[in-house]
């Protein structure tokens, strides 16, 4: 089975993460942000991943380095639990509906780390938790993960709705993406013989 298990520790957050792109385990998500929980829970369940989360950061200030470096350790968790991603569809893409919102998401597990972003999120805060900070996980999450995001939203006007749809259509993708093409489970996914 495919897992990893990382820890970052910094004068700004201490995180545990634990991943099985494989899974079936109930998600166990503690950021101390509980819209944070909330998406991390969805991301989870839509991709049918095992994810463990505990963090504690330094919220007093914001959720800032809390929000990016636990999309730090999810790209992390999912590079080292995919090791040289023998076997896996590589590609993927999701046009996902919730409620008025509709997100578009497409993933290429690549080797190479690149976020094109684009939201037009009505409010500044869901709660508690600064809607601008989605951008930053998802920054976090591919420059460790090294692979490639478009995430899209083509309607919308609930901020909760669109940033709930980005995370849903997230787990989608990263799912059908890093699951075995079982007519190619032995080969890389590249001409190159790498993924680079």
């Amino acid at each position: 089975m495919r897992e990893a298990i990382i820890e970052r520790n910094t004068a700004e957050t201490q995180i545990k993460l634990t991943l099985s792109p494989d899974g079936t385990k109930a998600s166990s998500i503690h950021t101390g942000c509980g819209f944070l929980d909330h998406m991390l829970t969805l991301f989870a369940r839509h991709g049918n991943f095992s994810l463990s989360v505990d963090c504690k950061g330094d919220t007093c200030v914001d959720y800032h380095h809390t929000t990016e470096d636990i999309g730090i350790c999810l790209g992390e968790a999912f590079a080292e639990a995919l090791g040289d991603m023998r076997g896996i569809k590589r590609y993927a893409h999701i046009i996902l509906p919730m409620d008025e919102a509709l997100i578009l998401a497409a993933v290429d597990v690549s080797g190479r780390s690149y976020l094109a972003y684009e939201a037009d999120i009505p409010t500044e805060k869901v709660g508690d938790f600064d809607t601008e900070l989605a951008e930053e996980f998802f920054l976090g999450f591919t420059r460790a993960a090294r692979i490639t995001l478009h995430i899209r939203q083509m309607a919308g006007t609930n901020s909760h709705h669109i940033i709930e749809g980005m995370f849903k259509a997230f787990g989608r993708v990263m799912a059908q993406a890093c699951s075995i093409d079982e007519s190619r489970k032995n080969e890389i996914p590249s001409t190159k013989g790498m993924l680079v």
